[in-house]
């Protein structure tokens, strides 16, 4: 998404601007949704050396944001009714006195201006420090954050917008790691478990598979959901998606439909899946031919694609992309699972074996893969569980 001036991009016509897929205009407040069959995408961080993680953020390169071309456009991509509707979730009256809590690395210093941008264009109450709704700590507990980076700076507004759309109700703990090492990334995570009030714990980051007994330590937390992305470059696992102490998050293609849900699901292409070769498979999944004698990953699932992508509001002038955006990744689908936990409000009771006991509670998604496998439920959508959505999307609350 090239960056323009208003008067640039009225300047172009009517007949160069037929070219590019515009916002949809709108009533403030609306919830549109922004579909291509052919979306144009860069990924906001860049690959992971060893020892590292990267974000699992994706955005469209051929949005033009709204204020380019009308301060009273709605966004394009899905916004919080849209979610709600499609997962049938009680966002309106669920969540209060619950702690979401986002880990990512580096620092963004306008998470907090560009969050009420948000939740003010979608109609949803203000979240601040003042308020106490809104914190940011880092990874020590303190306010000595790191420094700043673009691309993880994009992952961030992404994972608060997304709790916002998802759990209104909810606080947000946004909890800022050095660098993107699963050290400091870890460590984060601990801090995160740390703070009174946090029932579910969002990371929509991955690096290569690895061990639990490297790393398992800072994601296990019984009581406290704890939520990471499979990955968004299709089969192969990722580490902590491949950890035996989360839940591993799936991604699919979301579209609106004539049938009853008003919604259809497909696995979506990118979505990461895999076996891993170190980790204990969970004890919940025995009976749903993984295939996988260790962990299989995913356990569920939620919108991936960025052709149906979400509408974030990210100020950080990054890569040439600013404003409002249109995401995707599996970095959407780790923290509104993260927030339908909190809206279950189970997590002091349950851990990551409860959506395969309550499985009927879940849309599940038969169609779509993310290419092929020597085991094909590990790529291929399936009745039941496979690889690239796990056991399905949320039905409402039940499966959490």
């Amino acid at each position: 998404m090239q960056l323009r001036t208003r008067a640039q991009l009225f300047g172009m016509g009517v007949a160069a601007l037929a070219g590019i897929p515009l916002m949809v205009l709108g009533p403030v407040g609306a919830s549109q949704a922004a579909v291509s069959p052919a979306a144009k995408t860069a990924h906001s961080c860049t690959t992971a050396k060893a020892g590292f993680a990267s974000c699992q953020a994706i955005v469209r390169t051929d949005v033009v944001s709204t204020e380019q071309i009308s301060p009273n456009a709605t966004p394009s991509g899905y916004g919080p009714s849209s979610l709600q509707s499609a997962y049938n979730l009680p966002s309106a009256t669920a969540g209060a006195g619950r702690t979401v809590a986002i880990v990512d690395a580096y620092d963004d210093p306008t998470a907090e201006a560009d969050l009420a941008v948000y939740r003010a264009q979608f109609g949803l109450p203000a979240c601040t420090t003042a308020n106490g709704c809104f914190k940011k700590i880092d990874q020590n507990g303190g306010t000595s954050y790191p420094k700043k980076d673009g691309g993880w700076a994009q992952e961030i507004s992404l994972d608060i917008d997304m709790v916002s759309a998802i759990c209104p109700n909810c606080h947000i703990l946004l909890v800022e790691a050095k660098t993107s090492s699963f050290a400091n990334l870890g460590a984060a995570v601990n801090r995160a478990a740390a703070t009174a009030g946090v029932v579910a714990i969002s990371n929509s980051y991955g690096g290569s598979d690895a061990s639990d007994a490297s790393y398992g330590s800072y994601y296990n937390h019984p009581g406290i959901a704890v939520t990471a992305s499979s990955g968004d470059s299709g089969y192969g696992a990722s580490y902590p998606a491949s950890s035996h102490y989360v839940t591993a998050v799936g991604g699919t293609s979301l579209s609106t439909s004539s049938n009853a849900r008003g919604w259809t699901e497909t696995a979506w292409s990118g979505a990461g899946s895999g076996c891993s070769a170190y980790n204990t498979a969970l004890t919940g999944a025995a009976s749903f031919a993984t295939g996988c004698s260790k962990r299989a990953e995913a356990d569920v699932s939620a919108v991936a694609n960025p052709s149906t992508g979400v509408a974030v509001y990210d100020s950080t002038a990054y890569q040439g992309y600013s404003g409002w955006m249109v995401f995707g990744g599996t970095s959407v689908s780790s923290p509104i699972i993260a927030s339908v936990y909190a809206l279950a409000g189970n997590t002091g009771s349950i851990d990551n074996n409860y959506p395969y006991t309550h499985s009927t509670s879940l849309y599940d998604v038969t169609s779509g893969s993310n290419g092929s496998c020597t085991t094909s439920q590990w790529c291929t959508a399936r009745t039941g569980w496979d690889g690239p959505t796990g056991l399905g999307t949320p039905n409402g609350i039940g499966a959490f």
